[in-house]
């Protein structure tokens, strides 16, 4: 079979930022869906040390595959202007991504300089926990006050197959553990489901988290960029993950924390704590989408499964001041029309998108 071919040249070459319809007001912009601007996801780095199925297959990510070269990332500094350009614009979260995170040398100076720049941002992180043991101490003292684990099943074999870099549960149990010992709590843990290979684990990852204070959110498989094999058929309704618990643990519906909330709350009706599920595929949430996401590169993506970002590292580079930073990003915004989990179709489904280590899950 030949090897897929990953489309490296949609995923790095940037658009040019569209003129301003209209100057920014007191609030976010506002795009031409009404969907205002509240969390922004910043991919520091487009390396990881797994290589999971649904997001970097090996048979693509393999010892051949070029990652961006150090030039082309975004330096910390570059990342805090931004940040701050879209803090400005109402920006009220930061989640920090990958790839893996925690592989970007330095994060923890990062993570420093957001929180001293921007005190007030809800700052986050999301790992897979290989190196959280070694950083978590620091990433507090710098700030952090949240972390996300990815963990997709509790079975030790199945975790090994689907990271394939043969790493174990229990390296990252103990992580997750060290973190909230550290004061990065309570953790939310990430499980994607996937049929026939890792659903049978939907319980067993409700059970062992209940009572713990740590929040499991369980994401159907999508169809993120060109290289995960996505169908259809693969794919466990968030429906049928609720039924599921429900019938062991009963569960009852929680309101959302604020308005555009991407996982759905759901709480033990013992008092046990919650989890939650995130839908795109069955439930897409596109009408509510306040998210923008930050390339490794520094383009401007303002949906998962889009096919090109708005270059905003060359305006940086060229001398772009902060307010015209501001308002290139209030015209990227201003002109989403983005609704993609809405259309979803088979033709979609196998189009050329960013992959998804290169703009955060």
């Amino acid at each position: 079979m030949p090897k897929p071919v990953i489309p490296v040249a949609v995923a790095r070459r940037g658009l040019a930022i569209p003129p301003l319809a209209r100057e920014p007001g007191d609030g976010p912009p506002v795009d031409t869906r009404g969907r205002g601007l509240r969390d922004l996801r910043i991919s520091v780095t487009d390396r990881c040390n797994f290589r999971c199925t649904y997001c970097m297959p090996r048979e693509v990510f393999d010892a051949d595959y070029q990652f961006l070269p150090h030039a082309e990332l975004l330096s910390f500094e570059e990342i805090v202007r931004v940040a701050r350009a879209f803090h400005g614009l109402g920006i009220a979260k930061i989640r920090l991504t990958g790839g893996e995170p925690l592989l970007r040398r330095g994060i923890e100076d990062l993570v420093r300089m957001l929180h001293e720049a921007m005190p007030g941002v809800d700052l986050t992180l999301t790992t897979n926990g290989t190196a959280l043991k070694q950083k978590a101490r620091a990433l507090y003292a710098a700030g952090l006050r949240r972390v996300t684990v990815s963990l997709d099943s509790l079975d030790d074999a199945t975790f090994r197959a689907m990271n394939d870099a043969d790493f174990p549960v229990a390296k990252v149990l103990e992580a997750i553990d060290c973190a909230a010992a550290e004061g990065l709590a309570p953790v939310k843990v990430n499980m994607v489901v996937r049929r026939g290979t890792n659903d049978h684990q939907v319980v067993d990852m409700a059970r062992h988290f209940r009572g713990t204070g740590h929040i499991v959110r369980f994401i159907e498989f999508m169809d993120v960029g060109a290289t995960n094999g996505w169908r259809m058929d693969d794919v466990i309704p968030s429906a049928e993950v609720v039924r599921r618990i429900g019938e062991a643990f009963p569960c009852e519906p929680v309101n959302p924390n604020h308005f555009g909330e991407v996982a759905r709350r759901w709480r033990y009706q013992d008092g046990a704590g919650e989890f939650g599920i995130i839908s795109s595929v069955t439930q897409a949430f596109c009408s509510s989408c306040n998210r923008a996401r930050l390339s490794t590169d520094g383009s401007i993506y303002t949906c998962l499964f889009a096919r090109e970002g708005y270059d905003l590292k060359s305006l940086i580079r060229a001398g772009a001041g902060d307010a015209e930073l501001a308002r290139a990003i209030a015209a990227v915004w201003q002109g989403r029309d983005d609704r993609y989990s809405e259309i979803r179709t088979a033709e979609t489904a196998r189009a050329r998108k960013v992959e998804m280590s290169f703009i955060g899950g």
